[in-house]
């Protein structure tokens, strides 16, 4: 809901407020975030900080806009236009009192999130220069104390939570790689010092941009506390010429008077209402730890009849099926089936994975390209590269420029016709390696047609589901989440590890969209041994895959997977639509109506397995009984004592199915 007064415009979400008001020089300003208010309330409000700080006058903190017009003269002098409402869409149109540039902040109310981007437009007739261009700046009221929450991380150890004091200073979370990056991820929490996971407040920001992004958290001299974001790094530039635009990326907002966790069911609520579509998840066999790049034709077809045995519904074929891609060294860009490997095409193989009730997928990598390969050699103008710099090999591959509409209608045309010619359910999108030899001119175009892309193929083949995957982790974020069903968490596969890793990624993304598989033990990373108990029950709080080498399971493993994959099928309704609490590091709950499912874990003996589990947001008057053994037990004595029984011993994990009498 939006309310609109004299230079005041007031945004209400649920259980929050945002406050908007026009200081006397005409530069808007945040008044007020936080509980909710009345327009009468917040009329009382005096203006605060900047809604997008600019350069010019006396103002030396973070400058979210920065801009050269063609006479060398910096920054911007605010005049407001006008302001339109339409829905929960406000528009609050800008712009400068002497150049010809035109500046809308746009807010858009959606459920107890609050999005923001902006719009420049140069509306002269000589270019202009965008410097730095942040969707938006946050700002928070004063607090005794304010503490930063955020992930950092690398390959195979995505998403690890750090909660630390916030610094007297410009503290800057950043990816200059052209994707969202292992290291970081594009959001962040700030709370006022003592929040938990149900108690305090908490003011929380994500970015929607799967590229490079920036965002600055700046604690300055008189302790007010601000949040500037958008794409891009420092150094890059953009040109608008007379009469283009630019739009930013949203970057979206939400205040929790209920902790950590209260933010993060705003967040999950968020994606699943206005991000995410409500079909099943399925449960996915990915062949690539069970054969790398030894693939064949017979191997896939014995692989898919272990699978389907298991209940598995989805049968994903990862990499090594296409040119001559025998390694990583060749054959990435040539995307047709390996004559010597599937002589027949694909055709046998999915006709046999469709007898067998199973769906059908196949690991793609558009993006990049083997200097060894058919399509470089027709094509090296294609690859990503500047004059006189010699092209930087990752992973023995080089970047197709996707900047280039050329290239992205390529990409759209072979994604098209592989869809269409066969009975494709699923794409599995990677995308494995960072941007070198890039100019200004590509890093937002680039991923604008990513994104094009994958919206188009969405549109064109609506059964087509699509899993955003980085090596892993690397490009996860809400920009890619909008298009796409889940994100391949990590390529580290080792279940005690994984429970960090999902950890972290559940503060702000929902478990359906977190892809988590069963491998082999020892974990082909780690070498860890682990039981298939323990295994099944980790990747069984996201959205379950296997990944082993079913030909190398025993009949007793086989046996307990399938009892596993017909038990998570009965909860996964509830993990994946359900309310997810984080139980300290070692157990989560999800809550959907009178249904309530418990993971609890320890990844060694040594740890925690006497503890009762506190349950959360059950009814104090309700009775509950355990779905598995009958027992029954009082909502307030699950939430005050916890489930009474401890793990066994000899247990690394246990599973608990409640429903309210």
């Amino acid at each position: 809901m939006i309310a609109v007064g004299d230079g005041l415009w007031l945004l209400s979400t649920p259980t929050s407020g945002y406050a908007v008001r026009l200081a006397g020089d005409a530069t808007p300003t945040c008044a007020h975030w936080g509980p909710a208010l009345t327009l009468d309330q917040a009329r009382d409000l005096p203006a605060g900080r900047p809604e997008l700080p600019v350069e010019g006058g006396a103002w030396f903190g973070v400058a979210g806009l920065q801009i050269r017009y063609g006479d060398a003269v910096r920054g911007v002098e605010w005049r407001h236009l006008d302001h339109a409402v339409e829905g929960d869409h406000l528009v609050l149109r800008m712009a400068d009192r002497h150049y010809p540039l035109e500046i809308s902040l746009h807010y858009r109310v959606r459920g107890e999130a609050i999005e923001r981007w902006t719009t420049v437009t140069n509306s002269g007739a000589e270019p202009v220069t965008l410097l730095r261009c942040d969707s938006a700046a946050w700002s928070l009221p004063h607090r005794d104390g304010y503490r930063l929450s955020h992930v950092s991380g690398d390959w195979g150890r995505e998403f690890q939570l750090r909660r630390t004091g916030l610094a007297a200073a410009e503290t800057v979370l950043t990816s200059r790689r052209g994707h969202s990056g292992h290291h970081a991820n594009p959001w962040l929490m700030v709370d006022d010092g003592d929040a938990t996971e149900e108690h305090g407040e908490v003011w929380s920001v994500a970015l929607a941009w799967s590229g490079s992004w920036r965002i600055t958290v700046e604690r300055d001299q008189h302790d007010r506390v601000g949040v500037s974001g958008g794409f891009g790094h420092e150094g890059l530039t953009w040109r608008l010429g007379a009469g283009e635009s630019v739009d930013t990326p949203v970057f979206a907002g939400v205040y929790s008077p209920a902790g950590f966790g209260g933010a993060s069911h705003r967040w999950h609520d968020y994606a699943r209402t206005f991000l995410l579509d409500d079909r099943i998840r399925p449960v996915v066999f990915n062949s690539w730890e069970a054969t790398e790049f030894d693939i064949s034709q017979e191997q896939q077809l014995a692989l898919a009849e272990r699978a389907a045995a298991l209940g598995v519904e989805l049968f994903v074929m990862d990499d090594a099926w296409f040119g001559g891609r025998t390694s990583d060294r060749a054959g990435l860009g040539d995307w047709w089936p390996n004559p010597d490997r599937f002589p027949g095409g694909l055709a046998p193989l999915i006709e046999h994975v469709r007898e067998l009730g199973m769906a059908f997928g196949l690991w793609v990598e558009p993006e990049s390209v083997n200097p060894d390969s058919e399509l470089y050699r027709a094509h090296p103008e294609w690859v990503l590269r500047q004059p006189n710099r010699r092209s930087t090999e990752v992973r023995n591959q080089l970047l197709l420029d996707f900047s280039r509409d050329e290239v992205a209608a390529w990409a759209h045309g072979w994604l098209d016709d592989l869809v269409r010619r066969h009975d494709i359910s699923f794409l599995k999108w990677d995308m494995n390696r960072p941007f070198t030899e890039a100019g200004d001119e590509v890093w937002v175009p680039f991923v604008r047609n990513v994104y094009a892309i994958i919206d188009r193929l969405r549109a064109e083949h609506p059964q087509l589901a699509i899993e955003g995957c980085a090596s892993g982790g690397g490009r996860a974020d809400l920009g890619m989440l909008a298009r796409t069903d889940q994100t391949w968490t990590s390529d580290n596969t080792d279940a005690a590890q994984r429970i960090a890793i999902q950890h972290g990624y559940s503060q702000l993304y929902p478990a359906r969209t977190m892809g988590a598989w069963v491998t082999d033990s020892p974990n082909a990373i780690t070498g860890r041994l682990t039981p298939l108990r323990f295994r099944f029950h980790v990747a069984m709080s996201g959205a379950l895959g296997v990944g082993g080498d079913l030909l190398r399971w025993t009949p007793q493993e086989l046996e307990e997977a399938a009892a596993l994959v017909e038990q998570y099928k009965r909860i996964r309704p509830v993990v994946h639509g359900g309310r997810l609490d984080r139980l300290g590091l070692w157990g989560v709950q999800y809550t959907l109506g009178d249904e309530v499912v418990v993971f609890v874990w320890r990844p060694t003996t040594l740890v925690g397995g006497d503890a009762p589990v506190r349950l959360r947001g059950l009814d104090p008057d309700g009775v509950y009984r355990d779905e598995d053994t009958g027992v029954l037990h009082h909502g307030a004595l699950l939430m005050s004592h916890g489930l009474p029984r401890p793990l066994p011993f000899d247990a690394l994990s246990d599973l608990r199915r409640l429903k309210r009498c």
